[in-house]
């Protein structure tokens, strides 16, 4: 059946930019307003006319890693597992906190053990169906496909905007991305010194923080780069653009021969090992010494691909491959956050870009692209061993959306949500290029269409 606009209210089909009317028609052409005019050419939308609610913030976290898991895992076999006679028998699906969660304990049994720091959010929606445009949108928060997007900061730039200004402790930047893949955001508008510090850590230190003649030639070189440097900034026309470049020569020189430094990104082979010996184990271990060593990094994303799992999803060196990366690194990230006191300052969010197709396998025994999906939360005092939401016996729609705004929860949900928990205003609107201002979260200062979930604080 489709609505007068020719929307199909009934099936989800590959592809599509619609499926279900969850959200309502309201919100889908806000959105699709945007894409097409750009959000802040929408009628009443001007700097002379936003007002600026003001939200109630959690403010339980200092810290936030953030796992991208790019590619889209499949929701109905990992954190909304759902059984049928298609779950293979390894999964050992098994029940806790009196049947609230089904878990894939033989696939994860490390996060099983630590579900009493985990909160599920199972009524989630993506807007989308397309990998880059989606991996997008989650790191923005915002519909990347319209105009004014294209200068958005990734969420991680405005929360080192907002956090390292009170910050004594600068030694690292704010912002550091781990294993980045091919859709990464930058600092858009904001000034560089909030782009990400991309780095592929494996466990040998920080690279290329020496020089390969010795600290004594690094000092002299440098001090005839200072020198050269100054003539050209005292002749520049360009004023804060060579300021910046100053302040990033100086940001780089403090991280260089600096053994605190060197000792975020070093770790044991005993300890490379306990984390799964992986690329992600080991982006695990650099964030935990990130978070327990407080030199100025609020923001820390891991990105962990593979997760597009069309054909063979159930064969040993796919689903189970991948999961059990992420369970060990993920897992023990948790219980040593836990054991050092810090889970309770940090927030862990780990979501992909949509989920897959649920019920029996595709003709290709793996799983398609598909809306629904499941956010998973840790830490900064979260309701552990909770769900937020629940769907149907195949886990292809919400039957209760399980929060107070009674729909499907969206990336501009989950951004407001990361916002909150670091004591940030979601709905604070910044100066931008364009004069019109940039809504942390859009629509949340004016129409409060978006806000944080804050029933996984319970």
């Amino acid at each position: 059946m489709k609505d007068k606009f020719g929307f199909d209210l009934n099936t989800p089909s590959a592809g599509c930019f619609w499926k279900r009317p969850t959200m309502g028609r309201r919100m889908f052409f806000r959105s699709m307003g945007a894409a097409v005019s750009g959000y802040y050419l929408l009628p009443g939308h001007t700097a002379q006319t936003i007002a600026k609610a003001g939200g109630t913030t959690q403010n339980t976290a200092k810290k936030v890693i953030f796992v991208l898991m790019a590619g889209a895992p499949s929701h109905t076999d990992t954190f909304d597992l759902k059984v049928g006679a298609w779950t293979p028998a390894s999964f050992k699906p098994t029940s806790y906190y009196n049947g609230n969660i089904l878990w894939p304990q033989g696939m994860m049994p490390t996060l099983a053990a630590n579900l009493d720091s985990i909160a599920l959010i199972r009524s989630a929606q993506a807007w989308a169906e397309v990998h880059g445009l989606c991996q997008t949108w989650v790191q923005i928060g915002r519909n990347p496909s319209q105009g004014s997007s294209k200068i958005a900061p990734h969420i991680g730039s405005v929360v080192a905007m907002e956090m390292a200004g009170n910050d004594p402790s600068k030694t690292l930047p704010p912002f550091v991305s781990l294993n980045a893949g091919g859709n990464t955001v930058g600092c858009g508008f904001l000034p560089a010194a909030n782009n990400p510090f991309y780095i592929n850590p494996n466990g040998g230190g920080l690279p290329n923080a020496t020089h390969p003649d010795g600290q004594p030639r690094f000092n002299s070189r440098y001090a005839l780069h200072e020198s050269l440097d100054q003539e050209i900034i005292t002749q520049s026309e360009y004023g804060s653009l060579t300021d910046e470049m100053v302040a990033c020569d100086n940001s780089a020189k403090v991280m260089m021969y600096n053994n605190q430094v060197n000792a975020v990104f070093t770790s044991t082979s005993a300890e490379r090992v306990r984390y799964g010996n992986t690329s992600f184990g080991n982006a695990c271990l650099a964030a935990r010494n990130l978070v327990q060593a407080d030199l100025g990094t609020h923001f820390v994303q891991i990105t962990i691909g593979g997760w597009d799992n069309h054909q063979n999803i159930y064969t040993s060196n796919v689903l189970p491959a991948l999961a059990g990366q992420f369970d060990l690194g993920l897992g023990n990230l948790i219980e040593d956050l836990k054991a050092s006191g810090t889970l309770d300052s940090t927030l862990i969010v780990a979501m992909g870009e949509f989920g897959r197709t649920v019920g029996p396998l595709n003709q290709g025994a793996g799983r398609d692209h598909y809306l629904q999906q499941t956010v998973f939360f840790a830490g900064a005092k979260v309701s552990g061993g909770t769900t937020i939401g629940t769907t149907d016996a195949l886990g292809a729609n919400i039957v209760d959306p399980g929060w107070v705004r009674q729909r499907a929860v969206k990336p501009e949900d989950i951004e407001a949500t990361i916002y909150s928990a670091l004591g940030i205003d979601w709905t604070k609107v910044a100066p931008d290029p364009t004069g019109r201002g940039f809504d942390y979260v859009p629509f949340a200062s004016e129409e409060d269409l978006y806000g944080p979930v804050n029933e996984l604080w319970g």
